[in-house]
């Protein structure tokens, strides 16, 4: 049974990697989404977490346990900067925004050469993300959601998902809320972002566009929001999607978006059953 388990582990161990990464990511959508937000920068903020890890580890020789917090902070850090003129902004101009955010990156990364490694992107960076670490995070950072949504805070975020204009009548600061989900929201996709350059060992600037934005919306759109649980259940599906249906990954973009056509018209709510998501 164990060498069967070490086989499967050796074999699978780069997906199961990444279905704790994108568990991860599908957490920072929950973010802003519980709140009835939508931002399509987690990609971006990704990006900012792998380059600062990556840069820390392979310039600086920065032990990880210390890199891994430096990771998500930065991504917090701009953020902040930045939630104050965006967040004023919602809905598909929000969205627009915060894409408009991550091509500056990625052309920022492809122009700074001689630090980011430009089009090639950096390589040799130390895998230091064990299986251990990644999962333990993602159930850390589930329990934490879980114990929020249950909360005074938590009901506030579902009061603006609902009507935002009566929970600010109600006595919610929303632009406190706001900014604190976008905030938290970085900080896990740097996080998730670092995860996955000490795991892969090379990163590159166009692992951070658009089409990673969109695969990212998608864990949200197709597991839902009305629960932490939600959007990872639909981060896993979609990333061992691909595994099932390896003939047609160059079509994965064009599936994805299919996906997120058909769960808003047939399941509005994701495909976590309402009743195992509905609040006591």
């Amino acid at each position: 049974m164990a060498e069967w388990l070490d086989d499967f582990l050796f074999t699978y161990e780069t997906l199961i990697h990444a279905l704790g990464i994108h568990g991860l990511l599908a957490l920072s959508m929950y973010c802003v989404m519980a709140l009835g937000q939508l931002s399509l920068g987690q990609a971006a903020f990704m990006g900012l977490g792998a380059y600062t890890g990556a840069l820390l580890t392979l310039k600086l020789g920065l032990p990880f346990w210390l890199v891994l917090p430096i990771s998500a902070l930065v991504p917090a850090l701009v953020a902040l900067i930045i939630g104050g003129p965006t967040l004023r902004l919602s809905g598909v101009y929000l969205a627009i925004a915060t894409i408009a955010l991550g091509e500056v990156l990625r052309v920022l990364y492809i122009n700074a050469e001689s630090l980011t490694g430009g089009a090639l992107g950096l390589s040799g960076i130390p895998q230091k993300a064990s299986l251990g670490l990644v999962y333990g995070l993602l159930a850390l950072c589930i329990a934490g959601f879980w114990a929020i949504g249950r909360s005074k805070i938590g009901r506030a975020m579902e009061a603006m998902r609902e009507d935002e204009m009566a929970a600010g009548v109600m006595g919610v600061n929303l632009p406190l809320y706001k900014l604190g989900a976008l905030v938290a929201s970085a900080m896990l996709a740097g996080l998730a972002g670092s995860l996955a350059a000490h795991s892969n060992s090379f990163i590159g600037p166009n692992e951070y566009g658009f089409e990673t934005a969109v695969t990212i919306l998608s864990f949200a759109l197709l597991g839902g929001i009305g629960t932490p649980i939600a959007p990872v259940v639909g981060a896993v599906v979609l990333t061992a999607l691909p595994e099932v249906l390896r003939p047609l990954a160059d079509f994965r973009l064009v599936i994805n978006g299919l996906i997120i056509v058909l769960a808003v018209l047939f399941l509005p709510r994701g495909i976590v059953p309402f009743r195992l998501r509905r609040a006591p």
